[in-house]
């Protein structure tokens, strides 16, 4: 039978056992001796033959002081020996022994008094080397005084994972006293933390022998459920001398602080992030709705789960905002959303106008412009973010949660406001956000205030050019004509292209076509300017150099100052074309039967340079033949060279013949195409002659 089978039931329920040999006892090697009234040897221990170097043999029934005490101190011993035996208390303290190999040890020595039932009186000693007994008790003081006082929080758990120890550190960073510690296991006195993580990680270090460092845990503490604290943990297997697994210990280090900076580094790295796309990504046109759709999907998902850019409708029709305080007219201009949500029901449809009543949040946002931050939302706070209650429930189903509204404000000027939903996210807004929201509203209400003023001055430069050149040309009695004019698609590259058919004297007709540098309202004002001028000077009869030469002084003085020009004057009696170019390109000749081909004229400088020489080149021009006139906008293009489009207009031009307002058709849907950044003019004369 085994030591552990033979030890009784009731001992072992109570909590007591055999142990395993390499226990504290066993690293002192504590040795008993026993010594009867006349101080003879009666009983000697193994560990005694250890620490002495006498065998049971040669110590029993010896005298203790003549075999084990120098004779210098034989007379100390017996009187000591006598207090002992006498009833006097027990004795203590460090004594030289004589060691069997003649050498003297110090032993530590704790002797006490024994009586048997017929009143006999022994002496019992126990004695363990005081050298080692020293480096115990030391090694025992440091890691009580190290334990008790270091910062880094330690605790001992047994095999079944209940606590034994812990230390102050520990007490103070799980907000936990010592008490509720001891003797719990580790999910019990744990409950507020993932214990299934923590108790998996101890029994894999028990199990293994593996220690595992440095384990990073988040969560809160026993008094402060609500506030996550971080640590860093390292488990360790405890094993005795002999290799015993006695249990767990575990060292804690609290890192809530750095763990708080580096999650607000990365926090303030991601706002950074986020605000370098928007400098890239919003902005890149100057469309009003394509900036906002711009900025909603920079913030999706990033900052919001939702986002809508509304604008007041004011702003768009460039009227100011009317007074402060009342219901405020938003045009919805775009939405953006992580996912498919019902929050997207509750944002009004992009592109449709409705009216905000006071009562609502965004209103309040706009009108004391100012950001309105919602932390938790409720039921009444629904009311007052949704237009209606139908919203109001949807928001609910989508499980909004948090929401803000930041003003989009640009000069000084609210254009409008950027509302943002956390449906899925589960942090809610808060100050930090704010501030990165209207960091982002600011950038993008620069940019929506842009695209807006170059719309309105696109909307300006071309009532300006329509109204300009609002007639229809009159229809030359020798001659067929087809016009096209388009307005670049850039608001600020509106402005100034033109064409003209001006009768003349003598049967005579005059062709122009010109372009004004620059654009916008001004270049739409320059033209409209030099083709009054044009007319009332081709009414003079000039030659075309003299009326460039005219066009040019009263260029000088206009903003901005330069144009290039092209004036033609057809004599069906003559059947001659008089030309003259200020800086244009060259017109296209199609002679029937014959290839198209381009004028080789004298290019002149443009209108407005001043002090220069015009020439003008007499073409025949005659019945069936056709002369294509055009600005830059018609074959200039980004991606090619102006000898390849060129070529590409002959191409189209040497086609079979068809009706002219076909041809112009042909010509702007073939050359184009993907090139809407100017103006075009184009302008085609078929002559008849004077048969007609």
């Amino acid at each position: 039978m085994g030591a552990t089978d033979a030890f009784p039931e009731s001992a072992a329920q109570a909590g007591a056992g055999p142990t395993h040999p390499g226990g504290l006892l066993d690293v002192l090697g504590v040795a008993a001796v026993m010594l009867d009234a006349k101080g003879r040897i009666t009983l000697w221990s193994p560990q005694a033959e250890e620490l002495f170097g006498w065998t049971a043999e040669e110590a029993l029934g010896r005298s203790a002081a003549r075999l084990l005490v120098p004779p210098e101190h034989v007379s100390l011993v017996l009187r000591l020996f006598a207090e002992v035996m006498s009833g006097g208390e027990s004795w203590a303290g460090v004594f030289p022994v004589r060691h069997k190999d003649g050498s003297t040890r110090l032993v530590e020595f704790r002797n006490m008094r024994l009586q048997d039932k017929h009143g006999a009186a022994y002496a019992l000693g126990i004695a363990t080397d005081q050298a080692v007994l020293r480096e115990v008790e030391r090694d025992l003081a440091l890691s009580v005084r190290l334990v008790a006082q270091s910062p880094i929080g330690l605790a001992v758990l047994d095999a079944d994972l209940r606590f034994v120890m812990v230390n102050p550190a520990l007490e103070r960073i799980n907000d936990l006293p010592a008490e509720q510690h001891i003797g719990r296991h580790v999910r019990d006195a744990l409950s507020f933390l993932e214990t299934d993580t923590i108790e998996e990680r101890m029994r894999s270090v028990l199990a293994t022998g593996r220690p595992l460092l440095d384990q990073f845990s988040v969560g809160p503490t026993a008094t402060h459920p609500d506030a996550d604290q971080a640590w860093s943990v390292s488990y360790y297997r405890l094993e005795d001398a002999n290799g015993r697994v006695l249990g767990v210990a575990t060292s804690v280090v609290d890192v809530t602080e750095q763990h708080r900076a580096a999650t607000e580094a990365a926090r303030a790295r991601r706002r950074l992030a986020v605000i370098a796309d928007a400098s890239a990504t919003v902005g890149t046109t100057l469309d009003v709705g394509r900036t906002a759709q711009e900025l909603a999907d920079v913030i999706v998902p990033e900052l919001a789960d939702l986002a809508a850019v509304d604008v007041l409708d004011a702003v768009l029709d460039g009227r100011r905002p009317g007074a402060r305080g009342g219901p405020a007219r938003f045009r919805a201009l775009a939405v953006a959303a992580a996912g498919e949500t019902p929050a997207v029901g509750a944002a009004d449809p992009t592109g449709q106008l409705a009216a905000y009543e006071t009562e609502r949040l965004i209103t309040r946002c706009v009108t004391e412009a100012r950001p309105v931050l919602v932390g938790e939302v409720g039921p009444e706070q629904r009311r007052h973010i949704a237009a209606d209650a139908q919203g109001a429930e949807l928001l609910r189903e989508a499980g909004l949660h948090s929401y803000l509204a930041v003003p989009l404000i640009a000069r000084g000027e609210v254009l409008g406001a950027l509302s943002l939903y956390r449906t899925d996210n589960p942090v809610p807004f808060d100050e930090d956000d704010a501030v990165l929201a209207v960091e982002l509203a600011a950038r993008a209400a620069v940019c929506i205030d842009n695209a807006r003023s170059y719309q309105s001055e696109r909307r300006t430069a071309l009532t300006l050019q329509r109204h300009l050149m609002n007639h229809r040309p009159p229809r030359p009695t020798t001659m067929d004509i087809a016009y096209r004019y388009q307005p670049a698609q850039a608001a600020s590259e509106v402005g100034g292209d033109w064409f003209d058919v001006i009768p003349v004297a003598g049967d005579k007709t005059a062709l122009v076509v010109g372009d004004v540098m620059g654009s916008g309202i001004n270049a739409a004002a320059t033209m409209g300017q030099l083709r009054t001028t044009t007319r009332a000077l081709a009414d003079l009869d000039l030659a075309p150099a003299e009326v460039l030469d005219h066009l040019d002084h009263i260029a000088g003085g206009l903003d901005p100052a330069f144009a290039t020009c092209l004036y033609a004057v057809h004599d069906p009696h003559k059947e001659e074309c008089r030309i003259a170019v200020a800086g244009h390109l060259p017109p296209v000749l199609v002679r029937p039967g014959g290839p198209p081909e381009l004028l080789d004229l004298p290019t002149g400088a443009p209108l407005g340079v001043g002090g220069v020489t015009f020439e003008q080149t007499t073409v025949p021009l005659r019945a069936g033949d056709q002369l294509v006139l055009y600005t830059d906008g018609l074959i200039e293009t980004r991606d090619q060279a102006i000898d390849t489009r060129l070529d590409l207009l002959l191409g189209l031009l040497a086609e079979p013949e068809r009706p002219l307002e076909e041809l112009c058709d042909r010509l702007l849907g073939e050359l184009r195409h993907g090139n809407d950044h100017d103006d075009v003019a184009l302008l085609i004369a078929r002559i008849r002659g004077l048969d007609g």
